[in-house]
């Protein structure tokens, strides 16, 4: 197993961006494998941080190395600052171009991946999971698999957001430059329900999905509620729920088993 930190030239930013990097290598005899080799092309999943996380937070938080080794899949994790992965005009950051073009681009120009969207998984927690869900659904010629895990599902609290209405995370002002007017967001690009339903709407492709929350999660208001809507629409998806809090105990045993359902879906 070769875990890698590289900083490469981004478009998207403008900038150098940092970005981990873990790619099977050799597969130890605990494993099986008799310590022969990996071969590619490999599966390739793109991990996303948290608010206030960094490209690192998996690596540290995590048995992401241990777990990338066993599945046999290269993991990739960048950095998305506080964006929710969003592209952000005003400030020159493109963040959703970062992880559907650049990211994408360079991974794949450096490392033996597989170039089928079948193989092409993005996932995260948190405003990470947020990020998994909105660009997954909305570039899903290119990802075929979503893992949120508790999820920031925000539509129904950003569509009701107001001035001097105070949040515990942030000021006002910087829902309303991440993602526009409130007023606005149901409905639009930013907003993974509208996005669920604009897949079945055009029948496009759909991306296999796997979301989790714990009970006692503070996002699982928000999780639930879209497990709920994504099965009045006739979206497939996997929903888990349980005990969990909105912790790395939880992230680690849910990433997991979402390699696992990963590893059943190539099954024939």
């Amino acid at each position: 197993m070769a875990v890698f930190e590289i900083s490469f030239f981004s478009d998207a930013l403008g900038r150098i961006a940092p970005l981990t990097a873990i790619v099977p290598v050799e597969r130890p005899h605990h494993y099986g494998g008799g310590g022969k080799p990996f071969s590619g092309p490999f599966r390739s999943v793109y991990l996303l941080h948290g608010y206030s996380g960094t490209n690192t937070d998996w690596l540290r938080g995590s048995r992401i190395e241990q777990l990338a080794m066993a599945h046999n899949i290269a993991v990739f994790m960048p950095a998305g600052e506080n964006g929710f992965y969003l592209d952000d005009p005003i400030r020159g950051a493109y963040y959703s171009r970062l992880l559907c073009q650049d990211l994408i681009d360079f991974t794949r120009a450096v490392f033996p991946l597989s170039t089928r969207r079948e193989d092409t998984t993005i996932g995260g927690f948190s405003m990470g999971g947020y990020g998994a869900l909105r660009n997954g659904l909305l570039r899903s010629d290119i990802f075929g698999n979503i893992i949120a895990l508790s999820a920031a599902i925000m539509t129904d609290e950003l569509s009701s957001m107001r001035e001097g209405n105070p949040s515990p995370v942030a000021p006002y002002s910087y829902y309303v430059h991440t993602f526009g007017n409130p007023a606005e967001f149901a409905g639009s690009d930013k907003d993974p329900k509208a996005l669920a339903k604009a897949l079945l709407d055009e029948k496009k492709p759909l991306p296999n999905l796997y979301l989790a929350c714990g009970a006692e999660d503070i996002a699982h208001v928000q999780d639930l509620s879209y497990h709920n809507y994504l099965n009045e629409i006739g979206f497939s998806h996997v929903y888990e729920e349980g005990h969990g809090e909105h912790n790395w105990a939880y992230w680690d045993e849910h990433i997991e088993k979402a390699l696992k359902w990963l590893d059943g879906l190539n099954k024939p």
